[in-house]
Parts: structure tokens; sequence; C-alpha cells
């Protein structure tokens, strides 16, 4: 990826920052790229006209206000953007090795940290995180909430933390054996939270649909890459996750559930103050927390 193309974001990016700018044709345009992303742009751009039910000058303008010269120039970055998905640990690590300046490691980390933060905060679109929190602080609805071979922690901690405020929340354990039974008791107002950063997993993607299909709503919690589950997610939140390290950072990431537990717990105060101090009155009886000397 070219320095001015990385500046510019990535390709899902700039459909988001642009949608508002298109015309009613792009705009269908940009709505099957999206859905489809990324092979709908693998193909030629006769048969991407086509399958988006549109003409080829209109595929060109999109892409040129996209930032793209052309097509082929619009392909050769969408290229770039697969591979980066498809990156194991190791080619990661050697890219940030290589030519890296000599400061400190602490100094190099904390600043991709905050500009990952920055950059993720920048892309969240405020009626859709809104519409979001208010769906989750829903008492009818019940929630899961589910991750990979990494995010499982993330998903693991909303559990907990979502669970304090209201009730109805549940953890989806990652092996792929015990989903059947919980999709059998899914119903239509479900929520299903899933956590997928690359390298996207095969089962979640298959979990993600088979929900949708019975009737929940899905929000998908991704990176900048964006999981294929974002064709079955009602609502898609992408966090900055690339730091100077062999692994993914999840900081931007833990943010984000943390600003939605927090949007939650002040659309619900009144029932979640009472929930916590219930909660707090059965911790004491427990004796499950030791006293700090006075």
């Amino acid at each position: 990826m070219s320095q001015e193309h990385e500046a510019a974001g990535t390709i899902e990016d700039r459909l988001m920052q642009r949608f508002g700018t298109l015309t009613p044709t792009e705009r269908l345009l940009a709505g099957h790229l999206t859905r489809n992303f990324p092979v709908a742009g693998l193909a030629s751009m006769t048969y991407l006209a086509k399958e988006a039910g549109v003409s080829t000058p209109t595929v060109l303008r999109l892409v040129q206000k996209l930032g793209f010269r052309g097509y082929p120039e619009f392909q050769a970055q969408l290229r770039n953007e697969i591979e980066a998905r498809l990156e194991s640990p190791l080619s990661k690590h050697a890219r940030w090795t290589d030519g890296v300046p000599q400061t400190h490691i602490l100094n190099r980390f904390a600043d991709a940290v905050l500009a990952n933060l920055t950059r993720t905060l920048s892309r969240i679109d405020h009626a859709d995180f809104d519409a979001c929190a208010e769906m989750l602080a829903d008492p009818k609805r019940r929630v899961l909430v589910t991750g990979g071979r990494i995010t499982h922690a993330l998903a693991d901690y909303l559990v907990t933390q979502l669970g304090i405020v209201r009730p109805g929340v549940s953890a989806l354990p990652s092996q792929s054996s015990t989903w059947p039974s919980a999709l059998l008791e899914m119903r239509p107002g479900d929520v299903l939270i899933v956590f997928d950063i690359r390298r996207y997993e095969s089962a979640t993607l298959q979990l993600a649909e088979m929900a949708a299909e019975r009737g929940a709503d899905v929000v998908l919690i991704t990176d900048p890459w964006i999981s294929p589950i974002s064709a079955h997610a009602r609502f898609r939140f992408a966090a900055q996750i690339e730091v100077p390290s062999a692994w993914d950072s999840s900081t931007a990431l833990m943010v984000l559930i943390e600003t939605l537990l927090a949007a939650v717990q002040e659309l619900n105060w009144p029932q979640a103050q009472d929930r916590m101090t219930r909660l707090e009155a059965l911790y004491e009886r427990a004796s499950m927390f030791r006293r700090g000397k006075g």
C-alpha cells in the first residue's frame, strides 16, 4: 500500500466517508461493494457494473471519487488490503522492524496506540453508536457475545461487565460445537455481538450468518479491513489495531467496549443502580471480597 493511499484510508473507510456526497446510482454501487466486500471489487469493471445494476461509467466515477485514477489502481489497492488481512504475526513483525526509528519501544508503541484510538473514534458514526447502545440497553432483548481465538478474552470481559448492568447477557463458548444448541434457542430480537479481527475465522462467519437468518441483530466489532461478517451485521464498528509488534493491539477495541458499557449504563441508570446495589449486597453476604484496613 502506497503512503498516499494508506493516508487516505482503506477502501471501506473512503466509501463511508464519501457516502453522503454520492449520487443515487453511486450509492447503489457503494452498497453493493460494501455488502460483498472485498470479492465484488476483484471482478472486471463490466461485471461489477452488471452485478450492481449500474453502468460502467458509474463505476469509474465512483472509484475516482474514492481517490483513484482509474479502476486498475482501485483494484491494486484492494489486493494490497486483502494481503494485509492475511498477514501472519511473523510477517507483521518483519515489516515493523524494517527501518523503524531507533526510539524506545515504549514511545513507539504508545504513539501507535494513541493514533489507533484517535482514528477509531473518528470513524464511528455517532447515530449508529447511539442506536446500538439503545438496543443493548433494552432488557427485553437477550444478548449473546462471542469472540475468536484471540478476541474471546474481550468477549468474556464484555459479558462480565454488561451482565452487571442488565440481565439476559451470556457468552457463547469459542468452541463451535456448542453453537447449534444456542442457535436453536435464538429468536427474533436477540442480539449477537461478535468480535472478529484478522485472520477472520470461518466458523464465526457461519454463526453470524445463521443468527441473522433466525432474526437476531448482529453487532460486529472488527478491524479496518472489515470481517466478512459485516454482510450480516446491523451495526459494525471498526477499530484500528496495528502497532509495532507481531501482534495486533486490543486497546482501541477495549475503549470501544467500555464506551458502549458506559452508554448502556447511562441509558438504564435507575435499573442498573438497583441491580448493582443488590449484587453488592450478595457479595457482602458471601464475604467475597476482603475489606481493606481503615
